[in-house]
């Protein structure tokens, strides 16, 4: 079979305008503004996407609001995840009119993000939409469902399964906690959640919790060792949280750890480990390697119960995010916001 030839379609893309929430740090203080861009500020090469979806993430909410040093360098279009259709490209994975997602490397943090009408990016950042998934449905998974599904396979690796007994997901409400839960639920484990909105248990029962914790019953202060409680668990907070379930947890059992919402501090000691042979597996979803990165989003599209998304998410333009974000930096988040990019 002959390769299929690089492409680059479009000479009038390089003189076309579009809007983008751009973030400077100059004379005015730290900013996010909504404005027109010329094309040519996203560069030259690899693929130029037309955004169909975004979303909205903590590492977003972030950025935007200037809560945390997120954005590397001014100015710069935050939005570390988005889906699209490619409109040119000078590689041979990737050809016009193919539908694309991209998470992690970098984007949205060092060069320009998803929070636009198009983005130019590496072709080898980009995974091809997997069969099962369209666009808007992809961004309600987002980042925040990738690192969920990498949790959920790093327990599996490490031998939790649905009959070793209850998984407890902690940062339910949030949007890695929720598609955590529900992934969780779908695939026969039994699931607490653990969350600290004690209003939103309804909600947390119909996406498949078996029962709700709240979070401070968790990240009280706890000895050395409790008794044994959960085979396994999702971690999205860290600090207090990730130290109280780790004496928690059964023999031979994991904590998938993935998220500093409480703190990046832990304060633990040894024993866990040592006299039951606990494994703590940090899951990063941002440089994961393209193998895993495709065997999720195949997972996520077979294992994730695509009607729950509209339970798990809502929509917004581009004109909230600001709101948005700032509300998701103050710990209002509840499962996942998709950002409409198409007018």
């Amino acid at each position: 079979m002959q390769p299929r030839p690089a492409f680059n379609i479009d000479k009038k893309a390089n003189s076309m305008d579009f809007r983008a929430l751009q973030v400077d740090n100059g004379d005015s203080g730290y900013r996010a503004d909504i404005k027109t861009l010329p094309i040519s500020v996203l560069g030259e090469g690899g693929v130029l996407v037309k955004i169909a979806y975004s979303s909205l993430n903590y590492k977003d909410a972030l950025a935007v609001t200037g809560k945390g040093k997120i954005i590397r360098q001014f100015p710069l279009i935050p939005g570390i995840d988005f889906a699209g259709e490619v409109l040119e490209s000078d590689s041979v994975a990737f050809v016009p009119g193919q539908q694309v997602i991209l998470t992690g490397w970098g984007v949205g943090e060092r060069v320009n993000g998803g929070l636009a009408e198009y983005a130019r990016v590496k072709p080898e950042w980009l995974v091809p939409l997997p069969a099962g998934l369209d666009v808007h449905q992809a961004m309600a998974v987002g980042t925040a469902g990738l690192t969920a599904m990498l949790c959920v396979m790093a327990l599996e690796q490490h031998g939790v399964a649905p009959d070793s007994g209850e998984v407890l997901v902690s940062g339910a409400s949030g949007g890695v906690g929720s598609i955590a839960l529900a992934l969780l639920a779908n695939l026969g484990y039994r699931v607490v959640a653990v969350s600290g909105k004690p209003e939103l248990t309804p909600w947390l029962i119909e996406l498949g919790a078996s029962s709700v914790l709240l979070r401070e019953s968790i990240a009280a202060a706890a000895r050395p060792l409790e008794s044994e409680q959960y085979s396994g668990a999702i971690d999205t907070c860290g600090s207090s949280v990730l130290a109280g379930l780790l004496p928690r947890i059964r023999y031979g059992g994991c904590v998938a750890a993935c998220g500093l919402a409480a703190g990046f501090d832990l304060n633990t000691t040894v024993m866990p480990f040592i006299l039951r042979g606990v494994s703590l597996a940090g899951v990063d979803s941002v440089m994961c390697p393209l193998p895993r990165r495709n065997e999720a989003w195949q997972r996520i599209a077979r294992d994730l119960p695509l009607s729950l998304l509209a339970r798990l998410s809502r929509d917004v333009d581009l004109a909230r995010v600001e709101d948005e974000c700032q509300r998701m930096a103050a710990g209002g988040a509840r499962g996942r916001v998709v950002v409409r990019m198409e007018a």
